[in-house]
């Protein structure tokens, strides 16, 4: 990548994702090399960031991200090779959503093992209220690299911010970073919350429909309209500069 000022947006950009999967890693939601975060260039719709295949998400910087098309060919053939079949679920959302600056999608095990379900994400804790019918879920059809899948994946995301894989994994996609990590943090702490409980095996309490939508209603306004989740991604971002800031050269 060509030399940036410190205040052109794509280097902004380029810094908060890579901040991102840095915080992923941290946070234990990688798979290896495997899986994607991705993000809109400034200015180009149709242009995205990418971190390189084969480099674990501890060691993305901000200067390895590729750049790529909606079909994920990279704009510079010079750089960094990256995982194009990893990018069919990410190009589903970014290409039926212009408001899907950020798409981020894992393979946690609490995530796997409520995709697994056929009851999928139960209102019953705090951050799973979050999530009463702002959620979507997609059929697994196999390894996602079959392009005519997008539209059903995209189709069945709908307007929703957050979705679940089934048999697969979670997906979340927003305005900013700062937006679909809030979206994906509050979503994953849902999961491992509900495996803990039912692991129990005690009589599980579900509250009533109503305080669940009035809860995801109050959710929903905070989300879009509040300082939150920028606040959230901020302090997140100290977090990363005080155990390693590399991430953004």
């Amino acid at each position: 990548m060509t030399s940036k000022a410190v205040d052109d947006p794509e280097r902004i950009a380029r810094v908060e994702l890579a901040c991102a999967y840095r915080l992923f890693a941290a946070l234990g939601w990688h798979e290896l090399i495997y899986n994607h975060i991705s993000l809109r260039v400034p200015g180009r719709h149709d242009r995205f960031l990418l971190n390189p295949f084969g480099m674990m998400y501890r060691e993305v910087t901000a200067s390895s991200l590729v750049e790529v098309d909606i079909e994920g060919r990279r704009i510079d053939p010079s750089a960094m090779p990256i995982n194009p079949a990893g990018f069919v679920v990410h190009a589903a959302v970014h290409r039926a959503r212009a408001d899907a600056v950020c798409v981020m999608h894992t393979h946690t095990t609490a995530g796997m093992a409520v995709a697994c379900q056929r009851d999928g994400l139960r209102m019953l804790s705090f951050p799973s209220l979050f999530y009463a019918n702002r959620i979507g879920y997609h059929d697994f059809e196999g390894i996602t690299l079959d392009t005519e899948e997008c539209t059903r994946l995209a189709a069945n995301l709908g307007s929703h911010n957050t979705m679940i894989l089934r048999n697969h994994g979670l997906l979340s996609c927003g305005a900013s970073v700062a937006d679909a990590f809030a979206e994906l943090y509050h979503l994953q702490r849902a999961c491992e919350v509900q495996i803990a409980a039912q692991s129990t095996g005690a009589e599980l309490i579900l509250p009533p429909d109503a305080i669940a939508r009035k809860a995801a209603a109050q959710f929903d306004a905070t989300a879009r309209h509040g300082e939150q989740n920028r606040l959230l991604f901020s302090a997140m971002r100290r977090w990363m500069d005080s155990i390693d800031p590399s991430y953004s050269l």
